[in-house]
């Protein structure tokens, strides 16, 4: 079978990128505790007829009106002031989650690959960080197969001379499938002159990184362009673009 190219090449993670999965993956949990906390205590104020509407949702001003209510009941007052905690406690958990993995991304030897992703729209520190610690050793893909990995081909059952293609296959690393997939949503904004806030990436990033963002930047938005005017679906185009998005990031993790 090896005489045969039968085997598959793996990649056996070190104990370092297992200890960075841990932190990543915790912070997702983190996140997803967070969001339920969020709707429980929203739920129990909207059963209530209580309803925000003095702008954003989750902000100061926010919490501050939610500090602010009161219920005549005991029993409901002790279950409200109980949600209201639960969210404070798992804001403050993933706050503490977002520090650890900014210093990480700081100082480590995931750090060029960070900046360098960190020059694409929509990769924040967090999200590169994510993404070099859940993908790992990059140089096992290409450009056209790491798509595969994170699940974001579509499926295909063809016979002969027809091609039925349906959904995509969600196969391998889901963490990094949801992390292309939100960052994908970025790029439907337009590109034209870069922000503030990925200029000051850019601060960090070799120049041949900052040229390659940019250029992958206005791609990216190209296709958002075109799946818009051939009116396909939002969610459908937004998995195309993030598609896409995979293998721009490849193309500045593999960057020496």
């Amino acid at each position: 079978m090896l005489k045969l190219d039968e085997f598959a090449e793996i990649t056996v993670p070190s104990l370092e990128q297992e200890a960075a999965r841990d932190l990543v993956r915790a912070r997702e949990d983190a996140r997803g505790d967070l969001m339920r906390a969020r709707h429980r205590l929203s739920k129990m104020l909207l059963r209530q007829g209580i309803l925000y509407t003095r702008g954003h949702p989750w902000t100061g001003v926010h919490d501050t009106w939610l500090r602010a209510q009161r219920f005549d009941l005991p029993g409901r007052q002790t279950a409200y002031e109980a949600a209201y905690e639960a969210v404070v406690l798992t804001t403050d958990r993933r706050d503490r989650l977002d520090a650890a993995i900014e210093a990480m991304a700081a100082d480590s030897s995931y750090t060029p690959i960070v900046r360098r992703l960190g020059c694409l729209r929509g990769i924040s520190t967090l999200t590169g960080f994510g993404l070099a610690v859940e993908i790992g050793d990059w140089h096992r893909f290409t450009g056209s197969t790491i798509g595969a990995f994170v699940g974001l081909v579509p499926s295909e059952d063809s016979s002969g001379d027809s091609r039925s293609q349906g959904s995509i296959t969600k196969t391998g690393n889901g963490h990094a499938r949801r992390l292309l997939v939100e960052a994908a949503w970025h790029h439907a904004k337009p590109y034209r002159v870069p922000g503030k806030v990925i200029r000051d990436r850019w601060e960090h990033a070799p120049a041949e990184a900052r040229l390659r963002g940019h250029d992958g930047n206005r791609r990216l938005h190209q296709r958002w362009q075109a799946f818009t005017a051939r009116k396909k679906k939002p969610v459908i185009a937004n998995v195309a673009v993030a598609r896409e998005l995979a293998g721009w990031a490849w193309s500045l993790a593999v960057m020496d």
